[in-house]
């Protein structure tokens, strides 16, 4: 019971610093690396090049082909995972079931494999 509740103090603490606007800096003998989380989006409800807000449905379909577009962005600097110009809690609910989707269905069809 006592590693339980350990861990889970630990897990709040290190929650907490991943809050919005806060900062954690590490300095080694060496190097200085310092880890900030991000702040409002300045985007948000603003259109886009072709004059569009993105939704719910452009969350969803954005969320499905995430992990295509990560594998493009590692070869083409242009390709972003998440679009900035959204409506916000509609688009961000709508990204995150779409990639919980993608990982459901890899789920279930690892699991049929074996």
């Amino acid at each position: 019971m006592m590693k339980i509740l350990v861990l889970v103090m630990i897990t709040l603490v290190v929650l907490t610093a991943c809050g919005p606007n806060s900062d954690l800096e590490v300095t080694t003998p060496q190097t200085t690396i310092r880890l900030s989380t991000p702040g409002p989006n300045p985007e948000l409800n603003q259109p886009g090049e072709a004059g569009q807000v993105a939704g719910l449905v452009q969350g969803l379909w954005h969320g499905l082909i995430a992990p295509v577009m990560l594998v493009g962005s590692f070869f083409n600097p242009a390709m972003q995972m998440y679009e900035v110009h959204n409506n916000g809690i509609e688009y961000n609910v709508g990204y995150l079931i779409g990639v919980a989707f993608v990982f459901l269905i890899l789920g279930v069809l690892g699991g049929r494999r074996r």
